[in-house]
């Protein structure tokens, strides 16, 4: 597989590869904030962690997605996050399905694993672009995505239906190759403050 499952390792996280080990502490963090009761983006309620995780690797097995638990310094699972949407033939592959307890959202660890993440994609995978998508409304997830130099390439309209039966509009955004090395000095910007 292009995008296989590794471990990646920073200052503050390290992503490994998702395996149901993980779900004792995905079902504390999931539980951290009540995140699945956010309508405009898809947590695992806590009972559903085992189940999510499942459906990752299955999709992993598929080639489709690559998915990895983030570990805190402790060692301790704080979310998830994938390679997802992985289309080979054409080196190109989102960064997507993210999510963190709650009590680490705005700490660091998000631009930490985006800035492995990316550098991987770019600079073993040879990727030519990298996306992220998100829904329209999610402002947290968006200004996120933004903060790291992602461009917003579009607006796919009605694009999915969601559980509660209302219809996703889906903000696109994407880092290119020629945009990787200012976006990496940007990060590496950000991770020094």
């Amino acid at each position: 597989m292009w995008a296989s499952p590794l471990s990646l390792t920073g200052k503050t996280v390290s992503l490994v590869p998702l395996s149901q080990d993980h779900a004792s502490d995905l079902t504390e963090a999931a539980a951290d904030g009540d995140l699945h009761q956010l309508w405009y983006t898809t947590v695992p309620a806590p009972q559903d962690v085992s189940a999510e995780i499942t459906r990752r690797l299955t999709l992993q097995d598929s080639g489709s997605m690559a998915p990895f638990a983030i570990l805190d310094r402790s060692g301790r699972a704080v979310g998830m996050t994938t390679y997802m949407n992985i289309d080979a033939p054409n080196r190109r592959l989102e960064i997507g399905s993210t999510w963190y307890r709650r009590s680490v959202q705005r700490s660091g660890i998000n631009t930490e694993c985006k800035r492995l993440m990316l550098t991987h994609a770019f600079e073993t995978l040879d990727a030519i672009a990298v996306e992220f998508r998100t829904h329209r409304l999610n402002r947290q997830s968006r200004a996120a995505i933004e903060r790291l130099g992602a461009q917003l390439d579009g607006i796919l309209r009605a694009h999915m239906i969601l559980a509660n039966g209302t219809l996703r509009d889906t903000a696109v955004y994407s880092i290119t190759a020629a945009e990787w090395p200012t976006i990496r000095a940007h990060l590496l910007h950000l991770s020094d403050r």
